[in-house]
């Protein structure tokens, strides 16, 4: 399985700068074709992601090397409403903003890992 993860950084950095896009009525937005991300309200909905799906044995690894030790797992057959793998498009985002999310997984775990030992003093 792969799943696409953004890091926490990024995913704030997407909505603050979404925040100063004021969104319009889309005129072209038709009931026959619509487009989920728009509509003839003024509202619009942005992908955040990194863009760049990842398989979770490979998640699992960078986490065992972050933490030095390694995971108990069991491994089960896909579950209801599991997908085999999530991609985010975030050609829109980066259009109205200009940024895309860019933390690499490898550097996102070991931060993330940093983070967790000194909050919860582990």
């Amino acid at each position: 399985m792969k799943r696409d993860f953004t890091y926490i950084d990024d995913v704030v950095e997407s909505v603050v700068r979404v925040m100063d896009v004021i969104p319009t009525p889309d005129p072209q937005w038709s009931s026959d074709r619509p487009n989920p991300s728009s509509s003839l309200a003024p509202f619009r909905l942005y992908n955040v992601g990194n863009a760049d799906p990842v398989d979770l044995v490979e998640v699992i690894a960078l986490l065992e090397e972050a933490l030095g030790r390694k995971a108990t797992r069991n491994l089960l057959p896909l579950q209801p409403g599991d997908v085999p793998a999530t991609f985010a498009d975030t050609t829109e985002l980066e259009e109205v903003t200009g940024f895309t999310p860019r933390t690499r997984i490898r550097e996102g775990i070991g931060k993330f890992v940093e983070w967790h030992r000194s909050f919860y003093k582990s």
